[in-house]
């Protein structure tokens, strides 16, 4: 996760009154000055070029609708293959947002208990050896409290070690994430595909999402955009990418892949609190690690799967994904059922987001 996630966030707010002023191709910032999409297009166009974006997707909603759907650049630079509406990428850290409400699924169905040790429903050898991780909950997975590393191939000598007693402290960790995946997987009695069947089952299809999967299915791998490192060259993802060591497996913390228009599906769906009830909303809403205090005061919370603020951001969500050629960013304001999504087959999704904050601050244009 970035430093710069609460300056991210305040792009929605930049853009809550896109509704009734898209007719007239414009929208207001928060100083309320008129800004043209056509000119925010261009901006766009301008910053992908100097960052050596190829390609750029990215859907606003407002009052529950998408108002707003962009498509830049390339999903394939060498084949000037164009993104479409039907273009694939990666969700990247994004997935722990859609995870942590499959999660709460099991939650309500009484088979996983939130303050249970998961250790008591799957033992785990990996770390057997450090009696600490008895400890161990799903809700200090989810708001990264475990006391794991983000991964253990980070670590020196590349074993999964525990840093701090769990609950005691906060750590970004996809490796509590993956370990509360194959506990669900044990509830299941399944392996890999059919615990991707039953995220599709108890999130995915009531929510109307038609390509999201934590699993590439012969859709993704069809229409995924190309991977793109930091100077705009292609990432040879069938030989040296980051997946091909779980190939197949569902990376709770890592893997899912979508598209604007689907993800925003999810995140209109987490607005009108459907599929799981107001209860597991709290609790996937509540504040349970402290992250950081910005400069302005604005104290930064993980939930569970969620990052959130308190001051004027107390209703506002997102998150952020960075994967070896893709970068990614959604938030949304649940109490004014708006919000958007950015999804870039490239390293610098998120500097683009800042850029643009940057840009509609601007008092001239």
């Amino acid at each position: 996760m970035k430093e710069n996630f609460v300056k991210l966030s305040f792009l929605l707010l930049l853009t809550i009154s896109l509704t009734s002023c898209y007719s007239q191709n414009k929208i207001k910032n928060l100083k309320g000055l008129e800004v043209s999409i056509d000119s925010i297009n261009a901006f766009l166009t301008s910053k992908m070029d100097s960052l050596n974006i190829p390609g750029l997707s990215l859907a606003i909603i407002n009052d529950s609708k998408v108002v707003y759907h962009h498509m830049l650049g390339y999903a394939n630079l060498e084949k000037k293959s164009p993104i479409t509406s039907k273009t694939i990428f990666e969700g990247a850290s994004m997935s722990k947002s859609v995870f942590a409400c499959f999660v709460m699924t099991y939650v309500e169905e009484g088979k996983l208990d939130l303050d249970k040790p998961l250790y008591q429903y799957l033992p785990y050898p990996d770390i057997a050896h450090d009696e600490r991780y008895k400890k161990i909950t799903a809700r200090m997975v989810l708001s990264h409290r475990s006391g794991f590393p983000n991964w253990r191939e980070n670590e020196p000598d590349k074993k999964l070690i525990i840093k701090f007693d769990p609950g005691t402290s906060y750590e970004y960790s996809g490796e509590g994430y993956q370990y509360l995946a194959m506990v669900l997987k044990h509830l299941e009695g399944t392996d890999w595909d059919g615990l991707e069947t039953a995220f599709q089952k108890r999130i995915a299809k009531p929510l109307g999402l038609e390509h999201t999967t934590f699993i590439e299915d012969t859709y993704a791998m069809e229409h995924k955009a190309e991977p793109y490192d930091e100077e705009g060259n292609w990432i040879d993802w069938e030989k040296d990418y980051w997946y091909n060591r779980d190939k197949g497996k569902f990376v709770a913390s890592a893997s899912i892949r979508s598209e604007p228009i689907d993800f925003s599906k999810w995140m209109i769906g987490v607005m009108h609190k459907k599929v799981l009830s107001e209860k597991s909303y709290a609790e996937l809403f509540k504040h349970h690690s402290k992250i950081t205090t910005t400069p302005a005061g604005i104290n930064v919370y993980y939930s569970l799967g969620f990052i959130t603020a308190d001051s004027d951001y107390q209703n506002t969500y997102f998150h952020g994904g960075t994967n070896d050629g893709f970068t990614c960013w959604y938030l949304m304001d649940v109490s004014k059922k708006s919000g958007y999504v950015l999804f870039t087959n490239s390293m610098y999704g998120e500097r683009i987001g800042n850029a643009l904050w940057d840009y509609l601050e601007k008092e001239n244009y």
